[in-house]
């Protein structure tokens, strides 16, 4: 398997950023382009390297399991995506059975904490510390770059997006306003993901900048989503005590 390395910049708080160029579809090795500015000496820089193109075998729910979209399901993309990433972690079969199961546990459960249908990062980021007692990261360091990095470790990477952005073609009209979806790899043009938006959501592709460019967070106004933060929420085993 070839691989392409790029340069992981890791800076403490208050240090100067760096800037990292990666061409992700080279001829034949990616060249790397790493500019370099007053970078003080607490700063870290790592060089990574990552398979041209991965992916993580997610059990695959869309979050109206049984073809019903009333609600809960109609807003339960959080949920459907959590799911299938606690499935992956705990190497469980997901039918769409237990799916259905799972999200009107989960949803009732959230309702008795008075959580709304539509979540943030890291309101999300709380609930499934609360309720699968997960290791969880939300990370405001959103790039195609820091997303393969995470697919490459073994971390499927949950993301929230202005699902309109998406042009997913089986969306239901222009799509939902505010989404989130699975992403489970990528190759050296697309992400793939498994988007609980549609029945036909296993294994979906979306270009990189096309999904890149629709990661916004909740803002508590779905007409106003594309004015959300890139936020990206990393799901890992809770550590052995």
């Amino acid at each position: 398997m070839r691989y392409f390395a790029f340069l992981l910049p890791i800076a403490l708080i208050g240090c100067q950023a760096s800037t990292i160029t990666v061409e992700l579809t080279p001829s034949s090795e990616a060249q790397v382009n790493f500019e370099q500015q007053a970078i003080p000496e607490e700063e870290v820089i790592e060089q990574v390297q990552i398979p041209r193109s991965f992916s993580l075998t997610v059990p695959f729910a869309v979050q109206a399991p049984l073809g019903n979209w009333d609600d809960p399901y109609q807003e339960a993309c959080e949920e459907a995506s959590v799911i299938m990433v606690d499935y992956f972690l705990r190497q469980q079969v997901l039918s769409s059975d237990q799916a259905n199961r799972e999200i009107l546990q989960l949803t009732n459960w959230e309702q008795s904490k008075n959580y709304t249908y539509d979540v943030s990062v890291d309101e999300l980021a709380h609930i499934v510390e609360q309720y699968y007692h997960h290791t969880v990261r939300a990370s405001t360091t959103v790039s195609a770059e820091a997303i393969m990095y995470e697919i490459a470790q073994g971390h499927p990477v949950i993301v929230p997006a202005a699902g309109r952005m998406l042009g997913n073609p089986y969306f239901s009209g222009d799509g939902p306003w505010y989404h989130m979806l699975v992403i489970t790899g990528y190759d050296s043009h697309n992400f793939i993901t498994n988007d609980p938006g549609t029945k036909r959501g296993e294994g979906f592709k979306y270009r990189h900048d096309v999904l890149i460019n629709a990661i916004h967070d909740w803002t508590g106004v779905k007409e106003e989503i594309e004015t959300g933060a890139k936020k990206m929420l990393i799901i890992t085993q809770p550590s052995a005590s």
